[in-house]
């Protein structure tokens, strides 16, 4: 796996996202050959509500990353459909082609109301990006196209690498205790994990 789509998948799962990563989409042409539309880098659905590692109770608390990066939004499910690029963060046009856009969400289509159809959604992602539908059973779920990679900046469509790698390097500095007897057997993660044991000094850390 890519180490940057790594990097990307790990961060996901520490903030409470579900997640697939690296998926092939392959669709048949005219002459019923089977070609590979695009390669998607990550997938991530994130339901509303804390979450936790244990059950709860007084004595406990939620040992996941809480980014205001991300824009989570109550009674949200939020889905993610996203571009690794370990340069420039950009998204390829193949992420908006359709059949690549109803293979990653007719994976997840029951989480859409009853009236929403998922080519609603492709229409929405296609146009700007983002799509808010309702959810069955009540509640939202925003799906959005994110550019992971090198950006000056971190917002809905973009989140940079570099602030991925400091909220995780503070991320693992401030539940130091939590994480010593873990053996991180994902690159990304366990190389960041090492720097720390090393004794570097990152800055920015958060």
């Amino acid at each position: 796996m890519d180490i940057a789509v790594n990097l990307v998948e790990n961060y996901l799962r520490l903030t409470g996202y579900l997640t697939l990563s690296e998926f092939e989409v392959q669709t048949r042409d005219k002459k019923g050959r089977y070609k590979t539309v695009t390669d998607i880098d990550v997938m991530a659905v994130r339901f509303p509500g804390a979450l936790y590692i244990d059950e709860p109770d007084e004595h406990k608390q939620n040992i996941l990353i809480d980014d205001p990066v991300l824009e989570l939004l109550d009674d949200c499910v939020d889905v993610i459909i996203g571009e690794v690029k370990q340069g420039q963060a950009q998204l390829n046009d193949g992420i908006r082609d359709h059949a690549a856009l109803f293979a990653m969400l007719h994976r997840i289509d029951w989480l859409y109301g009853d009236d929403v159809a998922v080519t609603e959604v492709i229409v929405g992602l296609q146009r700007s990006g983002l799509h808010l539908a309702s959810a069955r059973g009540g509640g939202r779920v925003r799906t959005r196209l994110v550019a992971f990679g090198r950006s000056d900046h971190s917002d809905l469509a973009t989140i940079s690498l570099s602030h991925i790698v400091t909220t995780m390097l503070g991320f693992f500095h401030r539940y130091e205790d939590a994480f010593r007897p873990i053996n991180f057997k994902e690159p990304a993660p366990a190389f960041l994990r090492l720097l720390l044991k090393a004794g570097f000094e990152i800055e920015d850390i958060r």
